[in-house]
């Protein structure tokens, strides 16, 4: 099949019975070996699930999620996985208990096939650290130009996800982490309300700000997971009304920064043309303290 279908595509097609779990994870995994971890060398995986094949074998195409592989940041926790967070000094401490979120994705019909490279202890290892090494996976690779950034912390998921080697990946945000690869790697990251997918299991920096999330090549695929991840419903439903958007348009948080500025114009140019209502919001820019005192409550928050 192909790398670039859908997640609603693939889950149909296995209900349907033109592919099944086994091969949809057998493909993966070829994927990953083919052009993560050999070729194009992207680092985005920096661990397989041995179990992803017989897993696959013993789920129900019934479920939500048909057995679908889906690959998971290295700082949630699932049993098969190193849940290292990308540091050595939690590489023989195997995981004993799954994350409640991979829980409730396993019971939703989820083939965890893989953990995915980040930025090490998603990004609070140093304020000098680089977005998207770590000391166990490397650097994680941007698929569409190798040298550049692929973001972080969620590097891995944003990066294989661009790349093909899943159609749905869980990354985690605390400030940036989801969003930020999602628009390097050129795909869809959702940070939920702190507190709407579960953090047990999930290793923390600040309890005002952490979440996780879906990360996937469209909102209607970053929808469906959010649904298995949240327990919400109408997510999907929303995301495919024929409803005109509204897209609120915030003029005053333009950077200054004259390349950043035009690429914004040009973005919103382009939605003018499209069947969508754009509205000018009026808002002064924040203050620059404010990020200041976001800093000191997630510093509070970690070392608390």
């Amino acid at each position: 099949m192909s790398s670039y279908l859908s997640a609603h595509e693939t889950i149909a097609s296995i209900r349907s019975g033109k592919t099944t779990a086994a091969q949809l994870a057998t493909e993966a995994l070829e994927r990953i070996q083919g052009v993560d971890q050999s070729g194009y060398e992207l680092n985005s995986v920096l661990a397989v699930s041995k179990n992803a094949l017989s897993d696959a074998m013993t789920i129900s195409k019934d479920l939500p999620l048909a057995g679908i592989p889906i690959l998971i940041k290295d700082n949630i926790q699932a049993v098969g996985l190193p849940g290292t967070a990308g540091s050595k000094a939690l590489e023989n401490y195997p995981v004993k208990h799954d994350s409640e979120l991979v829980t409730r994705l396993r019971a939703a019909g989820a083939n965890i096939i893989g953990a995915t490279n980040l930025s090490e202890w998603a990004n609070i290892r140093s304020s000098k650290s680089t977005s998207g090494w770590s000391a166990v996976g490397g650097l994680t690779a941007n698929p569409w130009i190798h040298k550049h950034s692929a973001g972080g912390s969620s590097s891995g998921s944003g990066s294989a996800i661009a790349a093909g080697l899943a159609s749905l990946a869980v990354g985690t945000e605390t400030d940036g982490s989801i969003v930020c690869p999602a628009s390097l790697n050129g795909c869809v990251g959702i940070k939920p309300t702190v507190g709407a997918v579960s953090r047990v299991g999930v290793i923390p920096i600040s309890d005002a700000q952490d979440s996780p999330g879906p990360m996937a090549r469209s909102v209607v695929d970053a929808a469906i997971l959010l649904e298995a991840l949240s327990g919400m419903t109408g997510l999907v439903a929303a995301a495919n009304s024929n409803q005109p958007l509204r897209i609120g348009i915030v003029k005053s948080w333009l950077t200054g920064d004259a390349g950043t500025d035009q690429l914004f114009e040009a973005a919103v140019s382009a939605l003018a043309k499209s069947n969508l209502a754009l509205v000018e919001i009026k808002v002064s820019a924040p203050a620059e303290s404010i990020g200041n005192d976001e800093y000191e409550c997630l510093l509070h928050g970690f070392i608390g």
